[in-house]
């Protein structure tokens, strides 16, 4: 919806895709296999995928030791690898290579290629996920020219829904307005 909006009421403008929502659908479908797997394999009284979910969020960058040695771990014994969250998760961890590239033409190689092993891949919410992005792949090139993204608007979002839940309500705007002002606003409170 708002793709179609705004090519049809700003003609002049290039829509960006950025890391971050690119990131979370290809999160979601890693998530979808690992639950399905999970399922499958708890009724056989296997439970190597509890316990899981968090971790296979994560960027491997970001881990502390323990939980990197537990990805390790899962990642790295030949039973593990045979399972299908494991390549759901390869998938998804290579493709964070694409917004190393220099520019949009080898970044399109690079997808070309992550996209022929993800549609091989069997994995249903992966080969979903990669048509999606083939879909948007010259939105998602633009980003290269316009390494921009919408991550401080979606963080004051955020803090403006916390500010909203934690009140249970406002009685008027005006409270909303000065509430949000407040909160968001890093006003210095120190008599001058």
């Amino acid at each position: 919806m708002y793709h179609q909006a705004v090519t049809e009421k700003l003609t002049q403008a290039e829509i960006v895709f950025d890391k971050f929502h690119i990131a979370k659908h290809l999160n979601e479908a890693v998530d979808k296999v690992r639950r399905a797997e999970h399922k499958d394999l708890k009724a056989k009284g296997d439970d190597r995928l509890t316990g899981l979910r968090q971790l296979l969020m994560y960027h491997p960058e970001n881990l502390d030791e323990e939980r990197s040695e537990r990805l390790s771990d899962f990642l790295g014994e030949r039973k593990r690898q045979q399972l299908r969250t494991a390549r759901a998760w390869c998938l998804k961890d290579y493709f964070r290579w694409f917004w190393e590239y220099p520019d949009a033409m080898s970044a399109k190689e690079f997808f070309d290629e992550w996209y022929a092993w993800a549609i091989r891949s069997r994995l249903q919410p992966v080969k979903r996920v990669a048509r999606m992005l083939k879909s948007r792949l010259k939105n998602i090139l633009s980003w290269f020219r316009h390494p921009i993204s919408n991550a401080t608007a979606e963080g004051f979002n955020s803090r403006i829904q916390l500010i909203k839940s934690n009140a249970r309500g406002f009685r008027n705007f005006a409270n909303y307005r000065t509430r949000i002002l407040f909160f968001c606003g890093k006003l210095k409170l120190k008599p001058c």
